[in-house]
């Protein structure tokens, strides 16, 4: 049977709306309880009850037998037709033997009404309908117990009638409850725009750094592959230094060795000969006639052979491992690999840096090796330069950087005010304006009463933990647009990194109020 057909076999032939409760006469038809209770209401007048679609004739009321199956036929597709209605929660409060979903509630009844009741339902003024609500008793007022109509601006509360004309907010600005609730939507929807807007540059932030975070990944596997590349070859090229040199001490050991050799096999042999001479002259010495001894050959002038062994013995000692030549190839070697690194390292080497004495301020001398600049108490009558800082110790460096990586190291244990850091050329001379971290053309790093801060901009943030090295490392990569700072304890602890699009050559910048700083 075809859907259309199956949803016809559904309907009450009374109300022609789908069974409520649906029950059958002793003759099989199916009604509504309601329907067939209305029609059996106005056969009570007559005693004359029949079935309104057979014409079936009883002789006393119908008993009314409830169908079951058909109910939960009837429920079922209902549900399934209608699955908002269902998610309400809210029932008919007439349909009492089988629930049915209810699509509108009655504030004067106080009811809650299906598709079939509401049809009946009065429709007097006072009999006010709204959205199913199992909470009917909320949208009357407490006081008068009459229907919440209007809507009181200065208490901003829900009041009904009597309220507004006879009670507390007599006189009170008033909007209808309509009126007030698309003004309240109107607000709620602006909201809901500006959340919206909020959500969206939230996921732009999420993304960005997620971005962020997978090019830190990308770039430390990059690092570590190159770490790991060199430290291999590190340990080639060591391995490699190691065989030169112990071959080289090989090559040394056995050129020595050789003529030792050949050496100690002539003086067994001359010890084997010696020891031939010596018995016989035991022997000569032992005899009691003086013949044979006196008729025995010259035995040789052993002077001469003491004289030979003499310099055969000096020969070879002053023979000796070249320790010098092995420590030189030693040396070579590792200067070349360390050479090596250097090419390759993440780090370019930092170059000698100078600080300017035309930009030094009055009170600050500078070391003649231009490396270490001292506060001083008198005035070092230094002459007026454009480039010279008027309000602030401050000096810069002469060199500067524009592109590249470049770290160095500043020593801060002999001064307890001080800021590192690096500015543009450009940089006020006077002024407020002028200290470094105090426009945005500086960043630094500085000591406070015994805090540490970091600014820019006159931006600063306050260091969690108190820098416990008397050195302070930075490092710019200037493409990148990162400076960082670093405290060179052990281990090595970083501070904090500034990240900026640099646009001018930058210099760095130091300022003290006491003491020397030696970069």
């Amino acid at each position: 049977m075809a859907s259309a057909d199956l949803r016809k076999e559904l309907d009450c032939s009374i109300c022609l709306s789908i069974y409520t409760d649906p029950v059958n006469l002793r003759c099989g038809h199916n009604f509504c309880r309601l329907c067939i209770d209305q029609v059996l209401d106005t056969q009570e007048v007559t005693r004359v009850y029949s079935c309104p679609d057979c014409r079936e004739k009883f002789q006393e009321r119908p008993a009314l037998q409830r169908n079951i199956t058909l109910c939960n036929i009837v429920e079922k597709s209902f549900r399934s037709a209608q699955p908002d209605q269902e998610e309400t929660g809210v029932f008919c409060t007439y349909c009492i033997h089988c629930p049915v979903p209810a699509v509108m509630s009655c504030l004067h009844c106080e009811a809650s009404l299906c598709d079939n009741h509401l049809r009946v339902h009065n429709k007097s003024p006072e009999h006010v309908l709204c959205d199913p609500t199992t909470s009917l008793e909320n949208r009357k007022c407490s006081v008068h117990k009459k229907i919440l109509e209007y809507y009181c601006i200065v208490d901003s509360a829900c009041i009904c009638v009597s309220c507004r004309l006879d009670g507390d907010h007599q006189g009170h600005k008033v909007e209808t409850l309509g009126e007030a609730s698309e003004k309240k939507k109107q607000k709620l929807r602006n909201d809901l725009q500006k959340l919206i807007t909020k959500t969206e540059e939230t996921e732009k932030e999420v993304q960005r750094l997620q971005e962020i975070k997978r090019k830190v990944h990308k770039k430390s596997s990059g690092v570590t592959e190159r770490v790991t590349v060199l430290f291999r070859d590190l340990r080639r090229q060591l391995d490699d230094l190691e065989e030169i040199v112990l071959r080289e001490v090989s090559r040394q050991t056995e050129q020595l060795s050789l003529p030792l050799v050949d050496f100690i096999q002539e003086l067994e042999i001359k010890k084997a000969e010696l020891s031939r001479k010596m018995c016989h002259f035991e022997e000569l010495c032992n005899m009691t006639n003086p013949l044979p001894v006196l008729q025995e050959s010259h035995t040789g002038d052993l002077c001469d052979t003491e004289e030979g062994d003499k310099e055969d013995r000096e020969r070879h000692d002053g023979r000796d491992l070249d320790v010098a030549l092995i420590s030189h190839t030693l040396y070579t070697g590792l200067s070349d690999i360390i050479a090596g690194v250097t090419e390759g390292c993440i780090i370019q080497e930092a170059t000698d840096i100078l600080l300017d004495i035309n930009t030094a301020h009055n009170n600050l001398h500078i070391s003649d090796d231009m490396k270490i600049v001292s506060w001083l108490d008198i005035s070092q009558n230094y002459p007026e330069t454009p480039e010279r800082f008027q309000d602030y110790e401050q000096v810069m460096s002469r060199q500067s950087f524009s592109s590249g990586r470049h770290y160095w190291e500043v020593d801060v244990s002999k001064t307890e005010w001080w800021d590192v850091g690096m500015c543009y050329p450009s940089i006020d001379r006077k002024g407020k304006q002028s200290g470094i971290g105090c426009n945005n053309k500086s960043w630094c790093l500085y000591r406070f009463n015994n805090q540490y801060i970091v600014e820019n901009d006159s931006k600063k943030i306050q260091l969690p933990d108190n820098v416990s090295s008397n050195r302070v490392g930075i490092y710019l990569d200037y493409e990148a647009g990162r400076l960082s700072f670093y405290d060179l304890c052990v281990p090595i602890r970083h501070l904090h990194t500034f990240t900026a699009t640099f646009t001018d050559p930058l210099h760095i910048a130091l300022r003290l109020d006491a003491g020397s700083i030696n970069i």
